[in-house]
Parts: structure tokens; sequence; C-alpha cells
């Protein structure tokens, strides 16, 4: 299953312990779901999502002039 979280980064956020104060700033984190169903139940699952994306919707990370260029349609701030 594919998903798009949004919300509002209000909140601290832990990440790999450090530990990152909120900023305010709208977040768009698309997500993926992975799921193995066995025997009609759930027998694995799995979540992919971006950290990477997070951080740079927060303001900690950004796009280089190079990554501009490349990434033009996703560099929108």
């Amino acid at each position: 299953m594919r998903v798009t979280a949004t919300g509002t980064h209000t909140g601290e956020w832990n990440l790999f312990g450090v530990t990152l104060p909120p900023t305010g700033r709208a977040v768009i984190l698309p997500m993926v779901f992975i799921w193995r169903i066995a025997d009609g139940r759930l027998a694995e699952g799995w979540e992919v999502d971006s950290e990477v994306d997070f951080l740079r919707n927060i303001g900690v990370l950004a796009y280089t002039e190079n990554g501009r260029d490349i990434f033009s349609d996703d560099a929108g701030g």
C-alpha cells in the first residue's frame, strides 16, 4: 500500500538519537507498506519511508545548487 502522510511538525522528533525541536513547518512524507498475508492473516509487515524527505521538509537538509539542477522538478524549496 502506498500512502502520503501530511501534517505539521509541532513536536520533538527523535531521529537516530538526535532530538529535533518543533519547527511548525508543513511535512509531506510518502510511505510504502508491504504486507505478507498467510492463511488469511498478516504474517509480516514492512514500512518504507524517507527520512531525507522529512528532514528536507523541516529545513534540516537542503538541495545544493547541483542538486537543484538535477532534481529541478522536486526542488521547490
